[in-house]
């Protein structure tokens, strides 16, 4: 299968929705997924990102699913399950959080910083080593560097990106105040369903991998048996997430990334074994590796 190339009618950038406000580090994906042309969009909710593309207001979207530190994003598990959507591509981000401040703020003066509760627990040590400064959870590490700039506090900051600084115009005063420097994010590009996959910069030289979810009947050995038609393969499973099914209180659905393009020979006679023990199976789509 040949990776989609860009649309020789298209005369505009492709408008790509994300979580957040500009600056988010779901932004630095979209530029690292589609360069410095694609328009970004930003919404308050995950499901209005993923309403957004279904209503056809965006071209795509790029959401997070999980993060080294902070573990994986439930709800876009789900709303992957919701939409029939096509994971054309994936990034990852490291994430970097920086003291920002408006221009004339001294760390000396500093007495409370604001940033979304992930990004705060991801700071401990440092805010631990300057307890003058409260911590105040915001709604977004973007939006807090936004409301800083707006409202000018004398003695307030952000924990946030770059890019949000260079954005609002925000003085950075302290640069890498994370923890753990392993800290990344992983990204999916979605488009309509029947999207074909792209190649991203640096991409085309990694291996395909394939994201899929599907359930078991509720016996014993139906989950050995499912990941069984992986292993007589000798597929390499990469993930494997489980989230409740709604309407089967103690019943469960797995999503799957294994190593290999759909169409391989080999994946797609697990995948057609697969969908014999399984209730349900639904690829979610193969793309080039980040």
């Amino acid at each position: 299968m040949k990776p989609a190339q860009p649309s020789k009618k298209r005369n505009r950038p492709m408008v790509i929705g994300f979580q957040g406000e500009l600056g988010a580090f779901s932004q630095q994906a979209i530029r690292q997924l589609l360069g410095l042309k694609a328009a970004p969009v930003p919404h308050q909710r995950f499901d209005q990102v993923f309403a957004a593309l279904d209503a056809g207001k965006i071209d795509a979207a790029v959401i997070p699913l999980e993060n080294t530190l902070a573990g994986s994003v439930h709800e876009n598990y789900d709303l992957l399950l919701k939409y029939s959507f096509e994971i054309t591509a994936e990034t990852s981000v490291r994430v970097v959080h920086n003291l920002i401040a408006p221009p004339g703020v001294s760390f000396r003066a500093l007495r409370k910083v604001y940033s979304h509760p992930v990004a705060l627990n991801q700071c401990l040590d440092f805010l631990a080593n300057h307890p003058r400064i409260e911590r105040t959870p915001f709604y977004d590490t973007a939006g807090s560097v936004k409301t800083i700039m707006e409202q000018r506090p004398a003695d307030g900051a952000a924990i946030a990106s770059e890019l949000a600084a260079q954005i609002y115009g925000a003085n950075i005063l302290k640069r890498g105040i994370e923890d753990d420097r392993q800290n990344f994010t992983r990204f999916f590009l979605l488009e309509p369903a029947g999207a074909k996959p792209r190649t991203i910069r640096g991409a085309a030289k990694q291996p395909w991998k394939t994201s899929l979810v599907f359930s078991t009947r509720n016996i014993p050995g139906a989950l050995f048996r499912s990941l069984g038609a992986l292993a007589l393969r000798d597929i390499n499973l990469v993930k494997i997430e489980s989230r409740p099914l709604r309407g089967k209180p103690w019943e469960y659905l797995f999503y799957l990334d294994l190593w290999g393009h759909r169409d391989d020979q080999v994946v797609r006679n697990a995948l057609s074994h697969l969908a014999e023990l399984a209730d349900f199976l639904r690829v979610l789509g193969s793309y080039y590796a980040a």
